[in-house]
């Protein structure tokens, strides 16, 4: 009985995938902070903020909680995700329910009501593409990775939003962009470090049949030229000085480093380095930014 309710806790955090969240919060942060600068600073803003973080946290904690109550069958096939509390029947699917109901609502309304009526409309738009469209074409198409990657590039736009900034400043599509393109050579790596077991669960990847690896690496390299060019078109811009363009290439090109040199056979040790070259580039470039934005 006394150890009910620390395990409750634990599934509720893997339900609501915290940990993978906290990078939603961070990157709404950074979207509120560069909007907040441009408009005069964080006087005053720090409960904007915090209203902020609140409601685009509930709404990516209800989010997860959906996808996972979609996915209870073919989470139960893949050894990394089958103890998760659904497809363990630690918890119960009604109960699931309720909760990813209970968050996603809270979330939405809370940015309604205390930040703006924007911030609200991208949080229930990142909640709907994640559910709604990515989720099931997980099993229909390989582009699925283009569509997943949509909802994860909103929450920089939500903090922009929430600054006071309008949806449809370069600098808030810029920050979508950033995070959409980072997403592709990061998720690319990941499927296909992760092949054998979306392939028996019946996820449509662009790793899939990639035995050697080789076409994920020439993936990994035109996203992340992709990535260069955005770099490029940002200082163009003014966002941003033009030698941070430059610098911003010559990080990307480190990050390309051992998919440009990937051999003809699978090599899970490469292709892991090309992977947590993706993780160290975005806290790089990220406070890079926060200290040359415009």
């Amino acid at each position: 009985m006394d150890d009910a309710a620390p395990k409750f806790s634990k599934d509720l955090q893997v339900l609501t995938k915290v940990r993978l969240n906290i990078f939603v919060l961070i990157t709404t942060l950074f979207g509120f902070f560069l909007a907040a600068k441009g408009l005069g600073g964080m006087t005053d803003q720090w409960l904007l903020l915090l209203h902020t973080l609140i409601g685009t946290a509930a709404a990516a904690f209800g989010s997860a909680a959906f996808n996972q109550l979609m996915e209870i069958e073919d989470d139960a096939r893949m050894q990394r995700t089958a103890d998760r509390p659904l497809p363990s029947k630690r918890m119960g699917v009604m109960k699931a329910f309720a909760i990813g109901w209970g968050l996603a609502a809270f979330g939405c309304i809370h940015l309604a009501a205390k930040v703006n009526a924007s911030a609200a409309i991208l949080a229930a738009a990142t909640i709907a593409i994640y559910v709604f469209v990515y989720t099931p074409m997980k099993k229909w198409h390989s582009t699925n990775t283009l569509v997943g990657a949509i909802p994860g590039a909103i929450p920089p736009m939500i903090g922009w939003v929430g600054a006071g900034g309008s949806w449809m400043d370069a600098g808030a599509w810029f920050l979508f962009a950033l995070l959409f393109f980072w997403q592709l050579p990061h998720f690319v790596a990941i499927s296909w470090l992760c092949r054998e077991e979306y392939e028996e669960a019946g996820y449509q990847m662009w790793s899939n049949g990639d035995v050697s690896g080789l076409k994920t690496a020439r993936l990994f390299n035109v996203f992340s030229i992709m990535m260069i060019a955005l770099g490029v078109l940002g200082a163009f811009y003014g966002l941003y000085p033009h030698w941070v363009g430059i610098v911003h290439g010559v990080i990307v090109l480190v990050m390309m480093k051992p998919a440009l040199t990937y051999g003809p056979e699978a090599d899970r040790k490469t292709m892991r380095k090309a992977f947590f070259g993706t993780l160290l580039y975005l806290p790089i470039v990220l406070v890079g930014l926060a200290f040359t934005w415009s």
